[in-house]
């Protein structure tokens, strides 16, 4: 893997303290720059090199404060799943205008959601936002103001997309806590919809890298990326590098339809379940693009599952 290295040490200021944010706060730092880490405590674990800020940043003054000097701005805010499509057009607002007041850089980490259902097509930066969930019309709607506020001139915004995050931290994934505690301990492992199907999985290593080089490398502004990542593979395949790591077979429970289960509670199903295609089809994506404007490659599967089971042996230890 290759990295530019920054030509100065510009100020960043992440938005979100989730596995995204805090990735990539530990990536801009380990590439020299200061580094600010909003959420609305500001009470999180301490991290070398980063400034921990609270703001709500649903509002103009929160979002203005937050990003402070900062030269660039990587909004990694996410809420609870029933919330989203009520909260993340407003925190959308109170960016997009801070940004413009102080003429920051913008940084958006985005999902795949706008594509909709594909019947199993290889999703590119070219493929048609076809949504028709609620929440994928959202996420497009909102795509669709960020890259038009690109065009009008008024703030730079670029957009790196994600498959489902994998990898060290991420508990909230359908190859989160529901998989990796089960592994160790020889619980139960959810696997969800047609695990046979191919899928791509996002390490949040390489979320972050893609993130700092958006952050560092302005002439990628005005668009959509898909950030690097992994050739997609069965998750029923990731399961078997998964056996190997931990040297036990898995206890694997399918969930073939939307239904609460372990770390996935009632309220979160039900609102999942307009998403739950993304289980009953391929869901491939392809990051060729990025890999090849910005010399980045993916981590492989084996070391993805090899950091993820190391995270989570010294999470469960202790706990």
């Amino acid at each position: 893997m290759s990295v530019t290295a920054p030509q100065s040490a510009v100020p960043h200021t992440v938005l979100g303290s989730g596995p995204a944010g805090t990735a990539l706060a530990r990536e801009l730092v380990r590439r020299g720059h200061p580094v600010r880490l909003v959420d609305r405590r500001g009470d999180g674990p301490a991290l070398a090199g980063v400034e921990r800020f609270a703001a709500d940043v649903s509002t103009v003054e929160g979002a203005r404060a937050a990003i402070g000097e900062a030269a660039v701005v990587h909004h990694c805010v996410n809420v609870a799943y029933h919330l989203q499509v009520e909260v993340m057009p407003r925190v959308q607002e109170a960016v997009l205008t801070a940004v413009e007041e102080k003429g920051a850089r913008l940084v958006v980490l985005d999902t795949l959601y706008p594509y909709g259902e594909t019947g199993g097509a290889v999703m590119t930066e070219g493929s048609p936002w076809q949504a028709t969930s609620r929440k994928g019309r959202m996420r497009a709607e909102l795509d669709e103001r960020y890259l038009a506020t690109h065009r009008a001139g008024r703030a730079r915004v670029v957009l790196g997309r994600s498959a489902d995050f994998v990898g060290p931290g991420v508990l909230g994934s359908t190859l989160g806590a529901a998989v990796f505690p089960g592994a160790l301990t020889g619980g139960e492992v959810v696997g969800i919809g047609d695990i046979d199907l191919p899928h791509s999985y996002t390490d949040i290593r390489d979320v972050a890298a893609g993130l700092a080089t958006l952050g560092e490398r302005p002439e990628g502004d005005g668009r959509v990326w898909h950030l690097p990542t992994a050739a997609a593979v069965s998750t029923r395949q990731v399961h078997t590098v998964i056996e190997k790591r931990v040297g036990r077979p898995l206890n694997v429970v399918l969930l073939t339809e939307p239904r609460p289960f372990g770390p996935f509670d009632e309220r979160f199903m039900a609102e999942y379940a307009e998403m739950f295609y993304q289980h009953t089809e391929p869901q491939i994506m392809d990051s060729t693009a990025f890999e090849r404007a910005f010399g980045l490659a993916p981590r492989s599967l084996e070391d993805t599952v090899d950091a993820t089971v190391t995270w989570y042996e010294e999470w469960l230890a202790a706990r």
